[in-house]
């Protein structure tokens, strides 16, 4: 203090205030607390102004201190104490220079004469607290007796609710189901896993509650699996440090590559990866990176995305963003740099053109998304040179696809492969999960054993340890006859038969074998425990959830244990599987295109710009094969043009039939960018075509979340709009000029141009066993 600052022998004012509350060093921080709300109250400044304008001086402070990151240097507990120090400062200053001497005094009496014996009392607002207060006093009323913890219930959950909208997620949705589930002492093993001080993502966060609510579950617990159910151990990079890279790379100008056109979008995101790649991160936390490789040891990782808006509720991103292995079997300062360059890879993807306009359709364009990321051992065991899981899949709730009426949809359904997940989450070509329809799961779409053998997975991806590189290997190199676990997974096709694996003594030659997971299903107690994971938690989270996992095994091959090991969890939306869809019911008879009533998957397509429609009329009098050849090359080159928009596929009998006079004989090749695929079955006199519910073709669908529906026109209780497909004008010729030859067989609708403006929308209730095809607006 200078001479200067003492006018008329008198102190400064603030100074004045000061000085009074030094001398009650505890009681001080509820005084000014009372002080702010006379300020606030009195309408001497507003609550926003009043924060802003810390936050202003915080950073000010940090810049006289020589800190030049105000964002970055300094971790949240420091950075929440400067500015509660500031934030004390400018309340004894608003006040002193405001108010009279005589409150003050009033407020400190008050203060002192208030009859308060409870001293576990909530004495701060939680919204302002650093985080240590929080995470002490949290400590301490879980410590309680839990007849004494009832009185302050209400302010350990507040505690949780700021510590979880702080450090996890915002989206209040999650909020009110996690801090019933997660505990202070769970909270801050986050924080210690945490790399920087911002929110650990959407993925990191759907993750983290699943566990907690499966590991607490008291039906989980009598099932007597609670044990068997665990999560890799989880580091996660906070999303500030995201924008920190950007800033000290020069990219944050990038970020507004989401206001570009598409075509800008693709063209500026080429050089993008490379720039990301060539980027270096704050040395602290390429210090605590090295930290943590220490920690893992040679163990390969999986570097997985997290961003703020993944795995919400109709939002889930699903594959927008990279997961990358490190395989992590090098020198320390060799793993570090494969690492650091995953991680700016994972970051990369946050401007990839297709979680853009991913972000621009569902409405989320102008939302500060922020990349957090996941650092995990990879779940798997070691069998010769190759590192993998012996099975991985993706489980849902709600069974998104019924391929024979005894599926009972509320049961769940599972993908699984052996070796990494990717093939469980990827659309992979010309290869093939175990699809499991948990109510029944030895009912299979592949019925004869050749079907079963066909259809079964031919390749895995493992991590090869030697050359410290992902591949993808023949199942029979990575799961030969010696394979510990083959009893479980394989069986042998012989004399035209499935045949079991029954012991370790029955070999199986290399070309016999095939992927079945019958063993899996006959010889563990995986169906039952899955079903009950999923109900589990769809009941917590009260939507249909989807899981991704991978299963350890131990134990004998006669009474095998297994252990789940949970990698995600996230609702779904209705736009995906099985959550309750309602068909709408006042809707003109002009309107509708079509109605269905056989075997409906749950969802809504919306937004329907085209209809691509093959003339089952016209199609059934091409004479020659070589003609309804060209019609499923014409389609194949339609869905290439339509590549892009949304549309919808309408044919006759069953598509993918290798029997020409069936249906189209295209294959996933030709439709996989279309939303819907309709299959129309008509009679002809020799019974109407089995569409294709319960055939291979259903398999490529099921991969491609494509939604099959079955349309019988000639069914008294079916609406088809003939009219309209017939009188519709035939963009064909327009779209693809080479098959304009075929207009009488092929029609391409623009359904905005033929509809004044509007578009088409298919809603599917399995539920209500009913689907209902009609033309909407869009305002």
């Amino acid at each position: 203090m200078t001479q200067d600052s003492i006018v008329d022998g008198q102190l400064p004012k603030v100074m004045e205030v000061y000085l009074q509350l030094a001398n009650y060093p505890i009681m001080a921080e509820r005084v000014r607390s009372k002080m702010r709300k006379e300020i606030f109250a009195r309408g001497i400044v507003t609550r926003e102004v009043f924060e802003a304008e810390v936050e202003e001086r915080a950073i000010a402070s940090q810049q006289r201190e020589g800190i030049d990151n105000p964002y970055g240097a300094e971790s949240i507990e420091t950075w929440e104490r400067r500015k509660q120090l500031v934030r004390d400062h400018l309340t004894d200053f608003y006040f002193g220079y405001n108010l009279p001497a005589r409150l003050l005094q009033d407020l400190i009496h008050a203060e002192i004469g208030r009859h308060d014996d409870d001293e576990l009392g909530l004495t701060f607002n939680p919204e302002l607290a650093p985080w240590d207060a929080l995470f002490a006093k949290g400590l301490q009323y879980e410590a309680l007796p839990p007849d004494e913890r009832v009185k302050y219930a209400h302010h350990l959950s507040e505690i949780k609710a700021v510590l979880i909208k702080a450090m996890i997620s915002d989206q209040l949705g999650f909020v009110g189901i996690a801090r019933r589930y997660f505990t202070i002492a769970d909270l801050n093993e986050i924080r210690r896993h945490r790399v920087g001080r911002g929110k650990i993502g959407g993925k990191a966060a759907g993750l983290m509650l699943a566990w907690k609510i499966l590991s607490t579950d008291p039906e989980i617990a009598r099932a007597g699996f609670q044990e068997k159910i665990d999560i890799p151990d989880s580091y996660f990079v906070g999303s500030d440090v995201f924008y920190e890279f950007l800033d000290i790379n020069g990219l944050l100008q990038e970020i507004n590559q989401k206001y570009k056109s598409p075509e800008e979008m693709i063209e500026d995101y080429h050089s993008l990866p490379q720039r990301f790649a060539e980027g270096y991160f704050p040395e602290r936390v390429v210090l605590e990176l090295k930290q943590l490789l220490v920690e893992v040891g040679n163990a390969p990782l999986i570097v997985r995305s997290s961003s703020l808006l993944e795995d919400n509720v109709n939002t889930s991103f699903a594959g927008k963003y990279d997961s990358i292995f490190s395989c992590n079997q090098g020198t320390l300062e060799e793993n570090l740099r494969d690492l650091l360059w995953s991680i700016s890879q994972v970051y990369v993807s946050a401007l990839n053109p297709d979680a853009l306009l991913y972000r621009r359709q569902m409405g989320l364009i102008d939302y500060d998304e922020r990349m957090a990321v996941i650092i995990q051992p990879v779940k798997g065991e070691k069998y010769r040179d190759l590192f993998f899981p012996t099975v991985s899949g993706v489980g849902f709730s709600r069974n998104p696809f019924l391929w024979t009426p005894r599926l009972r949809r509320d049961e769940g359904f599972v993908r699984l492969v052996t070796g990494l997940g990717t093939r469980a989450v990827d659309r992979v070509p010309d290869d093939y999960p175990r699809m499991i329809g948990l109510s029944h799961p030895t009912l299979r779409p592949a019925q004869t054993a050749r079907e079963i053998q066909h259809y079964s997975q031919r390749y895995m991806d493992v991590i090869d340890l030697e050359a410290n590189d992902v591949r993808t290997v023949s199942v029979r190199y990575g799961v030969d006859g010696e394979y510990p676990w083959l009893r479980l997974l394989g069986a042998a096709f012989r004399d035209g038969q499935i045949q079991p694996v029954r012991s370790s003594i029955d070999v199986i030659e290399s070309h016999e074998l095939v992927l079945t997971l019958d063993g899996l299903v006959a010889h563990t107690a995986f169906v039952e425990r899955m079903k009950l994971v999923l109900k589990t938690l769809e009941n917590a989270y009260a939507v249909p959830v989807d899981v991704e996992f991978t299963l350890e095994f131990s134990g004998s091959l006669r009474a095998p244990e297994l252990i789940i090991h949970l990698l995600q969890c996230r609702p779904q939306s209705s736009h995906e599987q099985g959550q309750r869809v309602e068909i709408p019911t006042q809707t003109p008879e002009g309107d509708v295109l079509f109605t269905a009533n056989d075997l409906i998957p749950n969802g809504v397509v919306d937004q329907l710009g085209y209809i691509v429609y093959v003339d089952p009329h016209q199609y059934s009098r091409l004479a020659l094969p070589s003609e309804k050849l060209e019609v499923a090359r014409a389609i194949g080159r339609l869905n290439r043009d339509l590549e892009g928009e949304r549309f919808i596929l309408v044919g006759p009998g069953r598509w993918g039939s290798s029997n020409l006079d069936l249906g189209v004989k295209v294959t996933y090749a030709d439709v996989f960018n279309t939303k819907v695929l309709v299959e129309l079955g008509y009679d002809h006199g020799s019974g109407a075509p089995e569409v294709s519910y319960g055939t291979h073709f259903f398999q490529d669908l099921v991969e491609a979340r494509i939604f099959p529906l079955a349309v019988f026109p000639e069914k008294q209780e079916t609406t088809f709009n003939r009219r309209f497909l017939a009188e519709a004008a035939n963009k064909l010729a327009e779209r693809s000029p080479a098959d304009a030859a075929l207009d009488g067989v092929i029609k391409v609708i623009d359904v905005a141009e033929t509809r004044g403006g509007q578009l088409l929308e298919v809603v599917m209730s399995g539920d209500q066993e009913h689907a209902l095809a009609y033309f909407r607006r869009y305002d």
